[in-house]
C-alpha cells in the first residue's frame, strides 16, 4: 500500500491564465474520512498497464521545466480518470462555465483548490480534494474510483497553481452530469482513441506567443494544461501515433 504523495515539477503546455503506486485494492471517495488514503494499481484492466507503469516512473524533468517554488502556490489537484465506456476506454472531462473569471469555457479534468479538510497537500491532502473536486463538478460517486498513482506536483507559472494531477480508474461507474451550472457547462467523456488519432491533433497557437499541444474532441478544443498532461500519457504510454506538429489551431 502506498499514500499520496508529491513532487515538484510543473505543466507541459502550461496554459496561460489558468508517483507512485502500490499493491491493494482501493476504492475512495465521498466517505474517504480521516484515515490514510490507499493507492493500488492491482486488477486494472490491462489496457491501463502502460499508464500505471509511466506513471510509476515518470520524472518531474519529464513533463516540464516550470518546478513549483519553494513554500509558494496555490495547492490544487485534478483527476485524470480513466473509464471504459460504450466506444471504448475513455477520460472523463468537463467543461468550464463561460460566465467563470478563471478560463472560462476551458476543457479540463475534474479538480479545484485543496480544502484544509482535505488533508495535508504534502501526504492524502490532494488525492481527497481530487475526489472532492469531481464529485462537486459532475455527481460522480467516489466510491467506484480506484486512485492507482499521483504524479508529481506541476506548476502554472500564471495563476499561481501548484497541480497534484491523481490518476484513477472508474471500476464502478455511476452518472455524471453538471451539477452547478454556474461553475461547469457540460460534463463529457472522449475516447482514448480520439486523442490518439492524429487526425484529431494540432498545435495551438495562444495569442501571447504560447504553443502547445491541442486535441478537437467532441466539438471541444482542448489544449494548455490538459492537453499537457494528455500528450504526456499518450507519449509514455506508447501510444502516440505520427502527427502533424506543423498543424496550427489559433485561438479564438
Amino acid at each position: 500500500m502506498t499514500h499520496a504523495r508529491g513532487a515538484g515539477t510543473g505543466p507541459a503546455g502550461a496554459e496561460p491564465g489558468a508517483a507512485s503506486s502500490g499493491n491493494g485494492t482501493n476504492r475512495t471517495g465521498g466517505g474517504v474520512g480521516t484515515g490514510a488514503v490507499e493507492i493500488s494499481a492491482a486488477g486494472l484492466p490491462s489496457w491501463l498497464t502502460p499508464v500505471a507503469d509511466a506513471v510509476a516512473r515518470v520524472r518531474p524533468e519529464q513533463l516540464s521545466r516550470f518546478l513549483p517554488p519553494d513554500g509558494g502556490g496555490r495547492q490544487s489537484a485534478v483527476l485524470i480518470l480513466f473509464g471504459d465506456g460504450d466506444r471504448g476506454p475513455e477520460l472523463l472531462l468537463i467543461e468550464r462555465s463561460r460566465a467563470l473569471r478563471s478560463h472560462a469555457g476551458q476543457s479540463s479534468f475534474p479538480g479545484g483548490a485543496l480544502d484544509p479538510e482535505d488533508g495535508d497537500p504534502d501526504g492524502d491532502g490532494p488525492v481527497r480534494a481530487a475526489l472532492r473536486e469531481a464529485e462537486e463538478e459532475t455527481g460522480l460517486d467516489p466510491s467506484g474510483v480506484q486512485v492507482f498513482g499521483v504524479l508529481p506536483r506541476l506548476y502554472i507559472p500564471v495563476s499561481g497553481f501548484v497541480v497534484t494531477p491523481v490518476v484513477g480508474w472508474w471500476r464502478r461507474p455511476t452518472p455524471v452530469g453538471v451539477v452547478d451550472p454556474a461553475e461547469t457547462a457540460r460534463v463529457f467523456r472522449v475516447p482514448l482513441a480520439d486523442f490518439i488519432d492524429p487526425a484529431n491533433r494540432a498545435t495551438l497557437a495562444h495569442p501571447s506567443g504560447f504553443l502547445g499541444p491541442a486535441f478537437l474532441v467532441e466539438g471541444a478544443l482542448v489544449w494548455g494544461f490538459t492537453a499537457g498532461l494528455i500528450d504526456k500519457i499518450v507519449q509514455f504510454a506508447g501510444w502516440e501515433q505520427p502527427w502533424d506538429h506543423d498543424r496550427k489551431v489559433p485561438l479564438a
